[in-house]
């Protein structure tokens, strides 16, 4: 839109009133703004992850030369195919009809230069200022969770000592690998990855529980293709304390939380439920941080692809995660 106003306005200021405005001449401007526009986007993203790797200055003085080397070659192309157009051949074509007008666009790539240069940094603000707010959002989330979880799991360690000492020993490198994860910086990990981790934090709850507590896992697929699906580290984990929290601890006696993980080409789905009671449902409603922070997470991976829904009935709760991913090539480590 921007680049089409720019095309009025020059347009309009060439012909010097809205009466001698051409047509023609506005949809020229109008075509070669955009092509400049279309193919300096084109190249940014192609060599998304080389300009990632340059600082902010160089990587904006590099830009403006792709830019004004873009708009050159444009006019070029746009001579010879004009005279082509007007003689059939390129037997007059010479440096001065070749390089006429270059000048004057040169002097419009500034002004592209400069607004998408604005754009690119305005943009780049604005996702780390996303970015940033994501983080904060995530270790507020952990920095809640971890007092609850950790407090109950070392008073577990400490009962087990006399008692079992193996199994206290377990615990703890159960525990420190799961705390390991939580303190890493924010990334992807393979689904086979997050699956381990959440086992390590259910065994963990087992040995509190005990007997109270049931997992079922239904994952019909390999090794392999579970590392081929990506997903936010500490995604799954959250929910399961949050089912295990309010549907075993709650509601006293025994239950089991189910996990269900179905792939379907580019499109993975995960299902985590649990029991409730009514006099808990309504407690559950206070307590919806480490859902909507997770799902916070996935939307800003995913996207509009992301679908997070919640259900209740018959004495089951029910959280179902889907959303669209890039496979992965391990070998290569190349996406599709």
């Amino acid at each position: 839109m921007a680049s089409n106003v720019l095309a009025m306005v020059l347009a309009l200021a060439e012909a010097g009133s809205w009466q001698a405005l051409e047509g023609v001449r506005l949809i020229q401007y109008i075509v070669f703004i955009n092509w400049v526009v279309l193919s300096f986007s084109a190249i940014l993203d192609r060599y998304q992850a080389v300009f990632t790797r340059l600082n902010q200055i160089t990587a904006l003085f590099v830009g403006f030369f792709i830019l004004q080397i873009i708009v050159v070659l444009t006019t070029c192309v746009a001579n010879m195919l004009q005279h082509w157009g007007s003689q059939f051949n390129f037997q007059q074509m010479n440096g001065h009809r070749l390089f006429a007008g270059v000048g004057m666009h040169l002097s419009y790539g500034v002004l592209l230069g400069a607004f998408c240069l604005r754009y690119m940094y305005v943009r780049d603000q604005w996702l780390n200022q996303q970015y940033s707010e994501l983080n904060a959002r995530i270790q507020a989330m952990q920095a809640r969770i971890h007092p609850h979880f950790l407090f109950n799991s070392l008073n577990s360690v400490v009962s087990l000592i006399s008692i079992d000492p193996d199994k206290a020993e377990n615990m703890l490198i159960s525990l420190s690998k799961l705390f390991r994860a939580s303190f890493q910086q924010l990334k992807l990990v393979s689904l086979q990855d997050e699956i381990e981790l959440c086992q390590q934090y259910l065994f963990i709850e087992k040995i509190r529980l005990g007997d109270r507590l049931h997992v079922e896992w239904k994952i019909p697929y390999t090794v392999q293709e579970l590392k081929q699906v990506q997903i936010p580290a500490l995604s799954l984990q959250p929910l399961l304390e949050n089912s295990i929290f309010h549907g075993v601890e709650k509601i006293g006696g025994e239950g089991q939380i189910g996990i269900l993980v179905e792939i379907l080409q580019n499109q993975v789905s995960i299902v985590i439920t649990n029991p409730y009671s009514l006099d808990t449902i309504n407690i559950r409603e206070g307590h919806g941080i480490a859902i909507d922070n997770v799902k916070q997470r996935l939307r800003a991976y995913y996207g509009n692809t992301l679908k997070f829904q919640t259900y209740s009935a018959r004495g089951l709760y029910t959280t179902v995660v889907s959303y669209q991913y890039q496979r992965q090539n391990n070998k290569s480590g190349l996406t599709d």
